[in-house]
């Protein structure tokens, strides 16, 4: 497939790949600040939550439990269950590409769905430590910014029903998903991931994600074995 970013430098072909989702994750952070001080938090746990947790679907999830009161052991566990497919996220993440200790120890902070979908794609494993780090910055500052502006939105808007700002969420990893499947079109891989998916929700509402992953990561195991994929260099 030709280039289609052929007359741009380094940083700007990755900020060009970038741009779009992280314009996407600006309005979810809206979503995400109202949502806080409308569950009765002030404004300013947005921003917290968005800089220091920095996960996402979990962090729609924390804010029910932090208004709750639920036990740390409980929400230990359902950070584990909701975030536990970022372990396979990292067997394809290019943190070899990412040069310094503090470096290193950010991309592996920063590492959300997003970042992975981007920096997974086939061009972007040659990218270089800046243009990684770059973009995960860029990730970030676009969720905090969101966020923290929803929340002091939110603190003075009478916004009475949020209906269906979750599903923005579940809106852009749809696109995310079509974006990876038009760089690496596996009709194959796709049936399987929708299969797992399937089979999971069928199993548990609750662990679906935990038991999609697992099973899907299972079969592709298989299919490694059975024949194993060349990378090329």
């Amino acid at each position: 497939m030709d280039d289609p970013t052929p007359d741009l430098g380094p940083a700007e072909r990755a900020f060009a790949v970038a741009a779009p989702v992280g314009l996407g994750l600006f309005p979810l952070g809206l979503a995400f600040g109202a949502l806080v001080v409308h569950a009765g938090l002030s404004w300013w746990w947005a921003t917290v939550f968005s800089t220091v947790v920095y996960a996402g679907s979990l962090e729609f999830l924390l804010v029910g439990m932090a208004v709750s009161g639920v036990p740390l052991a409980q929400v230990a566990l359902s950070t584990l269950l909701v975030n536990s497919r970022h372990v396979f996220y990292a067997l394809s993440f290019p943190l070899h590409n990412v040069d310094g200790k503090l470096a290193k120890a950010y991309a592996t902070f920063a590492l959300t769905d997003e970042a992975y979908a981007v920096t997974t794609s086939p061009e972007a494993q040659r990218w270089t430590s800046k243009q990684v780090i770059g973009v995960q910055v860029f990730f970030q500052v676009c969720w905090v910014g969101g966020a923290t502006l929803g929340a002091l939105a939110g603190s003075v808007l009478p916004l009475d029903r949020l209906d269906g700002l979750d599903f923005a969420l579940t809106a852009l990893f749809v696109v995310l998903a079509i974006e990876a499947y038009r760089d690496r079109p596996d009709r194959l891989t796709a049936a399987v991931a929708v299969a797992c998916s399937v089979v999971a929700l069928a199993i548990s509402r609750e662990h679906v994600l935990l038991l999609a992953f697992a099973g899907f990561t299972a079969v592709q195991v298989v299919r490694a074995r059975r024949d194993p994929i060349v990378i090329p260099s």
